[in-house]
């Protein structure tokens, strides 16, 4: 890759078009404020996994092993333990708001992240600004998944916080930052999974074609630093009581995607993967792709775009060419789209960077909405609300009995979610034991074996029922 610019295909930084870095200031902070509505809403999906593991674990004791229902879910506990001592201190009648705030405060974080990182590598403040606006734009962080109540958005900010780290350690022969890039590396595992390594691994790849990252990574911090990293998920998975299994679960997993379920199936993935990774990406990249087209600007016409679409790109490959795969695995390498993006609509011209800003303010408008009007008004008539109401529900019909859940189903975990906090301190829903007598259950469908349908909570699309067994089917209803 070169290593200086080259003024044949794109102007030099002091030609960037330049709209007052106040503006775009000011529009990353509505971008940040406009996730405040979200903290409100009800569960959405399999959002309650960690909220009830993180309350499983605070009442066990167990700092080690994520559970729900009382099973080992073996997952890595980052995110658990960031939940516990906030919703200790909130209350864990609100363990879900306190959870999409550090999910919300995880991608604020990865937007701080990329605008550091822009300002390190290009010098221009309003570009940084820029770069950042364009991650919170993006359609599936700003209306869906920047604030949704799921590990990806802190594994996303640790990925990136490392990959950030590791070019700023290598454009600036500044060996130290490897140990920020190596800690942020290990916690994004112990946030997941082993392809926090996978992601690493491609941007050192990318780096390695650059003079400097050359220096820098065959130098004795590297190999030090990158030694430990590679230390750490060993000394978890084999030294730390309690983490059996979870290693083969996680590899287990990644083994599952490689299966394609039919030939169909995988065609779809090879044409629906990029039109969907395209929409989930509007409007900034499509602009991006537009003007870059329009002015003829090469990804390789300077050094920092050309590292970031080529990093982008080599972790895009694998969950594009995967037989299984979904969009929310790419969370990471957002940040780096958006910095291409940002760059090639900043070389494009001032004209090119105020349409991109109109079509930004538009998306701020329209997650405004959404998030403000349209969302609450599906919650209230459709599905969110009625998890909470079917859980006060149940907390009154089974009052004084012993009450338990197999329904692992959103819908199912939802409710039980909203009874778990209800019922705080009392101990969290668990799995039947083998032989009970009496008490209830919450199941997905109608089973004789697990007792008699007591009641049924059509909630939307699913269905969730009460079962119960000897003298609590005598309780009225």
């Amino acid at each position: 890759m070169p290593e200086r610019h080259s003024t044949a295909n794109h102007v030099t930084t002091s030609d960037i078009a330049s709209p007052t870095t106040s503006r775009l200031r000011w529009l990353v902070i509505i971008a940040a404020v406009a996730y405040a509505p979200a903290l409100a809403f009800y569960y959405v999906g399999e959002e309650a996994i960690f909220p009830i593991s993180a309350l499983e674990m605070w009442q066990n004791g167990d700092w080690i092993r994520q559970q729900m229902y009382g099973s080992n879910l073996q997952h890595n506990p980052l995110f658990t333990w960031l939940i516990i001592p906030f919703a200790s201190l909130a209350g864990w009648q609100f363990m879900l708001p306190v959870t999409r705030a550090l999910t919300i405060g995880a991608t604020l974080a990865t937007a701080g992240i990329l605008g550091w990182l822009t300002l390190r590598l290009l010098r221009d403040r309003a570009l940084a600004w820029f770069a950042a606006l364009v991650y919170l734009t993006m359609a599936d962080v700003a209306l869906y998944r920047g604030w949704l109540a799921y590990v990806d958005p802190l594994f996303a900010m640790f990925i990136f916080g490392a990959i950030a780290a590791l070019w700023a350690a290598c454009a600036e022969e500044r060996p130290a930052l490897l140990a920020v890039a190596v800690a942020s590396l290990t916690c994004a595992f112990m946030s997941k999974a082993f392809t926090a390594y996978v992601f690493y691994a491609s941007a050192v790849f990318v780096l390695l074609f650059t003079q400097s990252g050359r220096r820098v990574l065959f130098g004795r911090v590297s190999i030090t630093a990158h030694g430990l990293a590679l230390l750490a998920p060993l000394a978890w998975l084999h030294w730390v009581p309690g983490t059996g299994g979870q290693g083969g679960r996680m590899f287990s997993e990644i083994v599952a995607k490689l299966m394609p379920e039919s030939g169909l199936s995988y065609l779809r993935q090879l044409i629906g993967f990029p039109a969907e990774s395209l929409l989930r990406m509007l409007p900034a990249l499509p602009l991006a792709l537009f003007y870059a087209w329009r002015r003829r600007i090469s990804p390789t016409s300077e050094p920092v775009l050309a590292v970031a679409v080529a990093m982008a790109f080599l972790c895009y490959l694998p969950y594009w060419l995967a037989p299984v795969s979904g969009i929310r695995y790419l969370l990471p390498i957002y940040p780096l789209v958006a910095l291409a993006a940002a760059i090639l609509l900043w070389r494009a011209g001032e004209a090119a960077v105020t349409v991109a800003r109109r079509w930004l303010t538009g998306m701020l408008v329209l997650k405004i909405i959404a998030i403000a009007f349209l969302f609450p008004y599906y919650q209230q008539h459709y599905r969110g609300e009625n998890y909470a109401q079917a859980a006060r529900d149940i907390m009154a019909l089974t009052a004084g009995h012993p009450l338990y859940t197999n329904d692992v189903s959103a819908s199912g975990m939802s409710v039980a979610g909203y009874i778990d906090a209800y019922a705080y301190p009392a101990p969290a829903l668990k799995r039947p034991p083998q032989e009970w007598d009496s008490g209830f259950v919450i199941e997905y469908e109608e089973d004789p074996r697990s007792g008699r349908t007591f009641k049924h909570y059509p909630l939307a699309a699913n269905n969730l029922y009460l079962l119960c067994r000897g003298a609590a089917c005598a309780v009225p209803h």
